[in-house]
């Protein structure tokens, strides 16, 4: 047996990381599960995004006021489920339950004749959704692998989720004017309902094939999404680089906030199912250039330039753009920048974000990162809807004169992305 010539998947595999061949079943079932749950994400993602045109920017803040207010108490409950039920039976009761609710949401729209509050409720439920079908797969992978393989497979096995989120909007795109928008919900509810007998099947290969009998996700794996989210909030609030993270992600949903509402406000005159299809298409090129650049230029960048010029380079372009933007005020400039805005975040910011972390201890970090993830991400999100419904329907500024309060935003991102960097090179040295 041990002088047996490995398969041609076997070969192929071993081309892209260090692979056993008793591992072979369980890596590939761990790669499409999170294939499938970055697809059934991102076929739903531009259904929600085509909703928000049909509502004021005021009934949009209003919205994403109650995603904070649902996803702070969504990821406290969790946390609590986290440490009483055994993971084997909560992975699949959350990807099952989230599946079942789009059901009933694609059965009560046929039913109501105003789906307005429906649709509404979609948007904030599919927001709070996109807080667990990664974290969670990510933390029952914790509990299949034990380190050693981790360190040789996470990376592999992650691209699969790269792979979903490229699928799920090229099927979004093809499908929206076709099967109709409504479809699309019965469609990622089936795949996620697909991804449950994958997890059955790790769970059974983790002991068949693997033998991991005594590999078990720990408390560490839960510090996205379990636990109180509000308790780290003395170690943040004493460290001035944790504050210094936290400005630099409330600048960055300053951006992700304004461009997101002109996007909804110039596409006020296509119908849904078109809308859909502009959201699916951008969603589709982001993740594209996401995967090319994280492949080909992030690690460059950041060894060869530097942690400053990694954070700040995003927010240089992006406030080019929004000059550009101030001076022709068109949906094809904001669609580019929104593209460049969420690639260049993805690909190179947030990695660059990740990296600030590990200067800190494990403790502080455990603690604070709930308080920056959630309560700064989210309640920068509302605050900031809140700023643009202000300066448009309250000021009433119109596209152009909001892109030079965008500019003016950037440099300041920038400009902490800059001053964050330093720090981390100083405490390096």
């Amino acid at each position: 047996m041990t002088g047996r010539k490995p398969s041609l998947l076997q070969r192929a595999l071993n081309t892209a990381c260090d692979i056993h061949p008793r591992e072979v079943l369980a890596v590939l079932a761990s790669f499409g599960l999170v294939l499938m749950l970055m697809a059934a994400y991102y076929i739903l993602r531009p259904v929600r995004d085509a909703m928000a045109s049909d509502w004021s920017d005021a009934e949009v803040s209003l919205l994403w006021t109650l995603t904070f207010i649902f996803s702070a108490v969504a990821v406290s409950l969790y946390g609590g489920a986290v440490a009483r039920i055994r993971l084997r039976n909560l992975v699949p009761s959350v990807y099952g339950f989230f599946a079942v609710t789009f059901i009933l949401f694609f059965v009560g729209i046929q039913l109501v004749a105003d789906r307005t509050l429906l649709d509404k409720s979609f948007y904030v439920w599919i927001s709070v959704f996109s807080l667990f079908h990664i974290s969670v797969f990510w933390s029952f992978m914790a509990d299949t692998w034990d380190k050693p393989q981790a360190t040789r497979l996470f990376g592999f096995i992650g691209a699969g989720a790269s792979i979903g989120a490229m699928i799920g909007p090229a099927l979004t795109a093809l499908l929206a004017a076709g099967a109709g928008v409504d479809a699309l919900l019965l469609i990622g509810s089936s795949i996620l309902f697909l991804t449950l007998p994958l997890v059955y099947w790790l769970q059974r290969l983790k002991l068949a094939d693997l033998g991991n009998t005594g590999v078990a996700a720990d408390k560490g794996n839960f510090e996205y999404i379990g636990g109180n989210p509000f308790a780290g909030f003395s170690e943040f609030l004493r460290s001035p680089y944790l504050l210094g993270i936290a400005l630099f992600i409330f600048f960055y949903t300053s951006i992700s906030s304004f461009i997101y509402f002109e996007l909804k406000n110039l596409m006020v005159d296509y119908d849904r199912e078109t809308r859909t299809q502009i959201w699916a298409a951008m969603d589709l090129v982001v993740n594209t250039l996401t995967v090319i650049i994280a492949a080909f230029a992030t690690g460059r960048i950041a060894r060869h330039l530097g942690l400053p010029f990694t954070l700040a380079c995003i927010p240089v372009v992006i406030g080019a753009g929004l000059l550009l933007l101030a001076a022709t005020p068109i949906i094809a400039v904001v669609v580019a920048v929104q593209i460049v805005r969420r690639a260049g975040n993805y690909a190179i910011t947030r990695p660059g974000r990740e990296m600030l972390f590990t200067a800190v201890d494990q403790e502080t970090r455990f603690k604070a990162k709930p308080v920056i993830d959630i309560v700064i991400y989210r309640g920068g999100d509302m605050l900031n809807a809140w700023a643009f419904t202000a300066l448009t329907q309250g000021l009433g500024l119109g596209l152009a004169a909001v892109a030079l309060v965008g500019a003016g935003v950037a440099v300041c991102w920038a400009a902490t992305g800059i001053w964050l960097g330093r720090r981390f090179n100083r405490w390096q040295q």
